[in-house]
C-alpha cells in the first residue's frame, strides 16, 4: 500500500498540555467574584497549578489507565482467610493523592474554603471523574461527625489532611484518611427509613451491626457513615447514624464482608460494593439515637452540591473537547466552528456549561458565607441545582460527542467515557424525583428558604425582560401548591433555570446572558441543543468557551 494514502490531515491536535482552570472563563470569574480580594491571588495560583496538572498528558494517562483497569475484589487469600480488599490500579492512587494534596477534602476550616475546593473539584474531575467519589464523601463527612465531638476530634484532622495514605491500618497510625458511606439497602434504596440493619449495644460505647448495604462506594476507605436501627428506634423507621471504621483501634480488622463489586455503566475506576455486617461489626454512634437522618443531612447536602459540581465538570470537559475539535476540523469548505449551524450547537452547549458552573460556585459561596440567609438559600437551591444540572449533563455529553462525528464514538477520543459518566450524578445521592420532593418539603416547611431564594433572584430584577417574566411565572407556580407533587419536577426545573438566568444576567457577558434568557427563559428554543434563535452573538459565546486559542 502506498505510504501516501496514510498521510494524516484535517485532524484536530490533542487537547493536552493546557491549564484547565485558566482556560475556563466562567470558572475563573466565579472564583474572582467569591474569593476575598486579599486571598484571590493565592487561590488563583493554587487552582492554576491544579489546572495545569489536570490538562497534562500525565493526568490524562492516569485517567485512561484507571478506567481501563477497574478495581478488583479479593474476598479471600490463598489459604481461605477473609481479606475483603479491593485492589486499584496505581493511577487511581495517583489521582487520589493529587486530589487530596490539592485540598479537595479540606473546605470546612479555611477562609473561602468551599469556593476554592469546588473550583478545584471542578478542575480535577475533568482529568478523571471516578475518584471524585471518595474525595466528595470524605469532604462531606466532616459536618456529620461534628455531631459527635469525641469522634470528630479523632477523625476530622485525618479527613481534612493533605496527605493520602492508602492501606488498612488504625486511624491513629495514619497521616490522612478517607471516608465513605453506606446508606441504601436492597429493599429501600433512597427510602432509608426502610433500612433493616440492626445495631445492638456492645459495650464501651460501641454497637454491633447486623445487616447489609446495597451500595457502598470506595470500600477501601478508612471509615464509613452508615444507618442502622437501634432497639430504641426499632419499628419507628427512625434509624441512627454510626461511624464504622475498617480497622479497629486495637489494630484488628473490623468485620466488613464485601460480597461483590457493581458492574457499572460508567464511573468504572471507582469501586461500588455490596457489604454485609455479621453481628460482630463494630460501629460508634454519631449524634442522637434515632436521629440518624438529621445527623447525615449536612453530609447529603454537601455531596449533592458535589454532584452538581461534578456534572458541571463533565459538561465543561465535553464542551472544551467539542469546541477544540471544531476549531481545527474543516468540512464543506471551511472550519466547522465558523459554520453557522455548528456554531449554534457549540454555543448552546457552552451556555449549559457556563450556567452549570455559575450555579455550582454560587452554592459553594453560600456555604462559605454561612449566614442564616445563605443557609436557607441552600435548602431550596441545592435540590433544584442537583436536579437540573445533573440532568442536563447527559444530553450535553451526547451532543458534544456528536460534534466529533465518528471520531467521538471511538474510545480513544475520551468522549465515550464522558458520556458513560454523565448519568451518574443525577442518580447518586437521590435521583430526580427525590430532589423534586425534597424541594417541595422545603417549600412547605421553611418559608425562610423561599424568601432567601427570591432575594437572590431579585438582585437581577429589571436586567432582562425575559428573566422578569420567568420570575413572575415562577411566583405563580409557588403560590399554588395544590396538587403540586405532580408538578414537582417542573417546579425544580423552573427554579434552577431562573437562578441560572439571574446569575448570568448579573455576572456573564451580555452575549451569554442574552442567549440564555432568549432560549431557556424566553421560549425561543427547540427540543434539542443547537436550536438557539438567530439574534444573539453566538460567535462570542463560542469564543468564550474555547479552551485554548486557535493557532
Amino acid at each position: 500500500m502506498a505510504a501516501g494514502t496514510h498521510t494524516v490531515t484535517n485532524q484536530a491536535p490533542p487537547l493536552v498540555g493546557y491549564d484547565v482552570y485558566a482556560a475556563d472563563a466562567a470558572l475563573t470569574e466565579a472564583v474572582e467574584r467569591y474569593v476575598a480580594p486579599e486571598r484571590h491571588a493565592e487561590a488563583d495560583a493554587e487552582l492554576s497549578e491544579l489546572g495545569r496538572a489536570a490538562g497534562s498528558a500525565e493526568a490524562q494517562r492516569w485517567g485512561v489507565e484507571a478506567n481501563a483497569s477497574p478495581p478488583v475484589l479479593h474476598t479471600h487469600d490463598r489459604y481461605g482467610h477473609r481479606l475483603d480488599e479491593v485492589a486499584f490500579h496505581p493511577s487511581w492512587h495517583r489521582l487520589l493523592a493529587r486530589g487530596v494534596a490539592a485540598g479537595l477534602t479540606d473546605a470546612w476550616g479555611r477562609p473561602d474554603g468551599h469556593v476554592r475546593r469546588a473550583a478545584g473539584f471542578l478542575v480535577w474531575t475533568q482529568a478523571e471523574a471516578g475518584h471524585g467519589c471518595p474525595l466528595s464523601m470524605t469532604h462531606a463527612a466532616v459536618p456529620a461527625l461534628r455531631a459527635q465531638p469525641e469522634l470528630a476530634a479523632v477523625w476530622e484532622p485525618l479527613l481534612t489532611s493533605r496527605v493520602y495514605e492508602p492501606g488498612l491500618v488504625p486511624a491513629a497510625a495514619k497521616a490522612g484518611a478517607l471516608a465513605g458511606m453506606g446508606m441504601t439497602e436492597k429493599q429501600g434504596g433512597s427510602d432509608v427509613r426502610a433500612n433493616t440493619t440492626r445495631a445492638e449495644p456492645a459495650g464501651d460505647g460501641a454497637y454491633a451491626l447486623t445487616g447489609h448495604k446495597w451500595f457502598c462506594s470506595a470500600p477501601m476507605s478508612d471509615a464509613f457513615l452508615v444507618l442502622a436501627q437501634t432497639p430504641a428506634g426499632a419499628g419507628s423507621g427512625a434509624p441512627t447514624c454510626f461511624l464504622l471504621p475498617r480497622v479497629l483501634p486495637d489494630g484488628s480488622r473490623n468485620t466488613f464482608l464485601l460480597q461483590r463489586l457493581k458492574d457499572k455503566l460508567g464511573n468504572r475506576s471507582n469501586a461500588s460494593a455490596e457489604v454485609e455486617f455479621d453481628g460482630t461489626t463494630l460501629a460508634w454512634r454519631v449524634g442522637e439515637e434515632s436521629r440518624g437522618i438529621p445527623a447525615i443531612i449536612e453530609m447529603v447536602a454537601a455531596t449533592r452540591v458535589d454532584c452538581a459540581t461534578a456534572a458541571a465538570a463533565v459538561m465543561r470537559q465535553a464542551v472544551a473537547q467539542a469546541v477544540h475539535h471544531c476549531t481545527y476540523r474543516a468540512a464543506f469548505g471551511g472550519v466547522l466552528a465558523d459554520k453557522p449551524l455548528m456554531r449554534n450547537v457549540l454555543a448552546d452547549l457552552a451556555l449549559e456549561s457556563e450556567a452549570a458552573t455559575a450555579l455550582a460556585l454560587r452554592l459553594a459561596a453560600a456555604y462559605d458565607a454561612g449566614t442564616d440567609e445563605e443557609l436557607a438559600f441552600l435548602r431550596l437551591a441545592v435540590p433544584a441545582a442537583k436536579y437540573w444540572v445533573t440532568k442536563r449533563c447527559t444530553p450535553v455529553a451526547a451532543e458534544a460527542l456528536e460534534c466529533l462525528g465518528g471520531n467521538g464514538y471511538v474510545e480513544e477520543s475520551g468522549m465515550p467515557r464522558l458520556l458513560r459518566e454523565a448519568p451518574l450524578n443525577s442518580i447518586w445521592e437521590g435521583s430526580g424525583n427525590v430532589q423534586a420532593l425534597d424541594l417541595l418539603r422545603a417549600l412547605r416547611r421553611e418559608p425562610r428558604a423561599v424568601d432567601a431564594v427570591l432575594t437572590e433572584i431579585g438582585r437581577a430584577r429589571g436586567a432582562d425582560h425575559r428573566l422578569d417574566r420567568a420570575v413572575k411565572d415562577l411566583l405563580t407556580e409557588l403560590a399554588d401548591l395544590a396538587g403540586v407533587e405532580t408538578r414537582a419536577r417542573r417546579l425544580a426545573e423552573r427554579l434552577a433555570l431562573v437562578l441560572q438566568g439571574a446569575l448570568l444576567v448579573r455576572h456573564a457577558p451580555a452575549a451569554v446572558a442574552d442567549a440564555f434568557c432568549a432560549s431557556r427563559l424566553g421560549g425561543e428554543w427547540g427540543a434539542e441543543l443547537g436550536t438557539l434563535p438567530h439574534g444573539p452573538d453566538l460567535r462570542a459565546v463560542v469564543d468564550r468557551a474555547r479552551p485554548v486559542p486557535a493557532v
